[in-house]
């Protein structure tokens, strides 16, 4: 188990890091695609968030209408899921999870209809409007859409905290894996620390 870090290896986080909290929307916590340890990393996004919130933004993974409005393989993934696309989901799944949503506004929410944030809506625009020199990530999950979150922020030159107890995946070992690439292979531009650490790191 590698040793748990007591200080960000980039320094202190300032006014200008963003807390993008990835999809923690009712969605994956509870139907077809529960995610079972939302519930469990959900006080600590919570404390993040309450900390931050005007500085929180929150992305929401929406889904097709239906298969067939739906571009290329992705077709293929909502018919496999047909009941999840919005022709016969419940609205209210959509939304970030309640003990989240309170914090709307100050904090702001984004939807994206793929894995990624970045190339369908104006998140880079309104990173850059507010100065955003960090991204402090949480959310769910770990090896889908927070690893497109990630490697995205990577590629627009973002300094990158990840928040290890405040992710969530369906798996331990894919999990686990990420965790393992990022501190391995990403040790330049991804750091990855506990809620405590960051907390103590980028204070109020």
């Amino acid at each position: 188990m590698a040793e748990k870090p007591d200080a960000l290896r980039f320094g202190p986080l300032g006014p200008r890091a963003v807390h993008l909290c990835v999809d923690m929307q009712r969605l994956f916590a509870e139907g077809p695609w529960t995610t079972p340890w939302l519930k469990r990393v959900l006080p600590r996004v919570r404390s993040i968030v309450d900390a931050h919130a005007g500085q929180t933004i929150f992305t929401r993974f929406i889904p097709a209408e239906r298969a067939e409005t739906a571009a290329g393989a992705w077709r293929r993934y909502w018919r496999k899921w047909s009941e999840m696309t919005l022709e016969k989901l419940d609205p209210a799944m959509i939304e970030i999870v309640p003990e989240l949503r309170a914090f709307c506004p100050p904090a702001e929410t984004i939807d994206k209809h793929v894995y990624a944030p970045w190339d369908e809506t104006d998140l880079h625009a309104r990173l850059s409007a507010r100065g955003a020199d960090a991204l402090v990530i949480t959310g769910c999950e770990t090896d889908v859409c927070v690893l497109a979150t990630v490697l995205g922020a990577v590629d627009r030159g973002y300094r990158v905290v990840l928040v290890t107890d405040a992710l969530c995946s369906s798996t331990d070992e894919t999990h686990d894996a990420l965790m393992q690439l990022y501190r391995e292979r990403y040790g330049q531009q991804v750091e990855t620390v506990d809620t405590e650490t960051l907390l103590k790191e980028w204070p109020a």
